[in-house]
């Protein structure tokens, strides 16, 4: 998809530029040589970030709760259950809950680590669900991880003994309006920094991804080409979290023209299921954990047989028999935990989306037409919290 900068997506650079598309289309292709430097990054400040954080997550009492707004709160969502399984306690809860009901989210008599992702750190409900951490919670620390050193949420972060953050490259900071590299630069980050992945995991994602980028132009093509009305992506634990970022990014580039859902595989069939017709394109995340891999594989089964479905794809990390023809194989990543899965996984779907956009005639790079979507949230009032509101009861 990327030649010498001079082509992407099979599109030349003066023509994406032209249509509105060139930047998006840029931090979409970036992103197998960026992750390297993400990996560069903690490692250079492992020493300092464990300094921080082995004391914390040593405490059996620790409560880590992951946070953002928008594709930053899924951040979360991948990431809660790869912590869990390492046996921490880790949520996630958006920013735009917790600003709006803080005692509902945040306990004060357990101690906190509060993990704050955010692109440019600068909506407003970022700094404000600090602030309501460090009032209402007798015992938080505080992890940001952020694309932009001139946002709100990092420079919070500086001269504090509670706080670490972790500052990403500006290549993560993305420009254009959707976020594509720096969700998965932040996932990344996170991951490592609580090493859930390890070196030789990005490295292993890089290349899957360069070699999606190089193999799979013509599936994506041929997937625009079929003008789907509605996609649905599903994904089973970490890859549930990223389903829904990658509903959301062919909403948000398509200006919402395109419907898109996401949900797990089981929790499909109990409703979700009645979306589709032949105007629908599934994408099933295929896990690579042995267990959960099962349930996705009866699913893909189920609705491939069910004939209802324009089309049904998987994406997978290993070959399978069950794939049929209509599948597209990671190669090289047989043995990848999820997580790691999730960074080639995210960009195809990012990939489809701005082909998307682009076939309907928008601006991939500012797609929301009548201007009342905007890059960082606008129009949020920030009320003070004096902690005598209370939880209405029955």
């Amino acid at each position: 998809m990327l030649v010498a900068d001079k082509e992407i997506f099979g599109f030349g650079v003066d023509r994406l530029d032209a249509a509105g598309g060139g930047q998006t289309a840029r931090e979409i292709a970036q992103q197998p040589t960026v992750w390297p430097q993400i990996d560069a990054l903690v490692g250079s400040q492992r020493a300092a970030l464990d300094a921080f954080l082995n004391p914390l997550l040593a405490r059996a009492d620790l409560r880590i709760v992951l946070t953002g707004a928008g594709t930053s709160a899924f951040l979360g969502e991948c990431l809660a259950p790869a912590l869990l399984g390492k046996g921490l306690r880790a949520e996630a809860v958006p920013t735009t809950d917790l600003v709006s009901g803080p005692l509902r989210f945040l306990q004060p008599a357990v101690p906190t680590l509060m993990v704050s992702f955010a692109r440019s750190g600068s909506s407003p409900e970022s700094t404000a669900a600090v602030a309501l951490a460090d009032q209402l919670v007798n015992d938080v620390y505080h992890l940001v991880i952020t694309c932009n050193a001139d946002g709100a949420l990092y420079r919070m972060a500086q001269g504090r003994a509670d706080a670490f953050a972790i500052l990403l490259p500006d290549a993560t900071h993305d420009r254009g309006f959707a976020m594509t590299t720096s969700f998965t630069s932040m996932l990344l980050t996170a991951a490592l920094a609580f090493r859930v992945l390890t070196v030789g995991d990005t490295a292993a994602a890089s290349n899957a991804a360069s070699r999606v980028q190089a193999a799979e132009l013509p599936l994506l093509q041929a997937l625009v080409a079929r003008q789907f009305q509605r996609v649905v992506y599903l994904g089973s634990n970490e890859l549930r979290g990223l389903a829904r970022e990658a509903s959301l990014k062919l909403l948000e580039l398509t200006d919402g023209r395109v419907v898109a859902l996401f949900d797990s595989p089981l929790g499909f069939r109990h409703g979700p299921k009645t979306v589709v017709d032949a105007d629908t394109l599934v994408v099933v995340l295929l896990s690579n954990d042995p267990y959960a891999r099962r349930y996705d594989l009866d699913l893909l089964r189920e609705l491939r047989n069910d004939g209802r479905a324009g089309r049904v794809l998987a994406l997978s990390g290993r070959a399978d028999a069950e794939l049929g023809s209509d599948g597209v194989v990671l190669e090289g990543a047989e043995q990848a935990a999820d997580l790691a899965l999730a960074l080639p996984y995210i960009l195809f779907c990012q990939s489809f989306a701005l082909l998307q956009s682009l076939a309907q005639g928008i601006r991939p790079d500012t797609p929301s037409a009548s201007g009342t979507v905007n890059r960082v949230v606008q129009g949020v009032t920030i009320y003070p919290f004096s902690g005598d509101e209370h939880v209405p009861r029955g």
